[in-house]
């Protein structure tokens, strides 16, 4: 069975786990249509644009 020949440090242990528990807010961009803020990539929610042409038609 294989041991680790020495023991991992307290700090070192945290360093290598400290990035995954880092939050990023969600990258926001204005929509060009209605100027609300939406994910980039993703359909408008309040408009139903996406690349200048209607995808969902919002009455």
């Amino acid at each position: 069975m294989a041991v680790p020949a020495r023991r991992t440090g307290k700090a070192r242990k945290n360093k290598r786990r400290s990035s995954v528990w880092k939050a990023e807010a969600p990258t926001l961009v204005k929509c060009p249509k209605c100027s609300e803020y939406t994910v980039p990539h993703k359909v408008c929610a309040s408009c139903g644009y996406y690349n200048g042409k209607e995808v969902i038609s919002k009455d």
